[in-house]
C-alpha cells in the first residue's frame, strides 16, 4: 500500500495536468510551427506553467492500493495485485497458463 500522501499528490498533479492541458498544446503548436519571435515568447510562457501542468510528471499506479511499480496500464492494477485477483477469478477472461 503505498502512502495516502503519494496518491493524493499524484490525483492533484493530474488535475493540474488536465487544467493546464489545452493552452500547453496551443504553446506546443506555437512552437513547432511559429514565427522566431512567437517561438520564444510561447517557450517562455510554457517555462513559466508549474513543472506539475506536464503529462509527464503524472505517474501510473495501481487503482487497488496506489503501488507505483509494475503498472499493468491495459488492467489499471499492478503486477501483484493483478495475480492475486487473477488467481481468485475476479478478472474476467484471464485464466492461468498450462501447457
Amino acid at each position: 500500500m503505498a502512502k495516502k500522501s503519494k496518491i493524493a499528490a499524484n490525483e492533484r498533479r493530474k488535475a493540474v495536468v488536465a487544467r493546464y492541458a489545452g493552452r500547453r498544446a496551443e504553446l506546443k503548436e506555437i512552437i513547432r510551427t511559429g514565427a522566431p519571435q512567437d517561438r520564444a515568447d510561447a517557450a517562455r510562457e510554457l517555462a513559466r506553467q508549474p513543472r506539475d501542468a506536464s503529462a509527464t510528471r503524472v505517474r501510473n499506479r495501481d487503482s487497488v492500493d496506489g503501488r507505483p511499480r509494475g503498472h499493468l496500464t491495459k488492467f489499471g492494477l499492478s503486477r501483484v495485485r493483478f495475480r492475486e485477483m487473477a488467481h481468485r477469478g475476479e478478472l474476467p477472461g484471464i485464466t492461468k497458463a498450462s501447457w
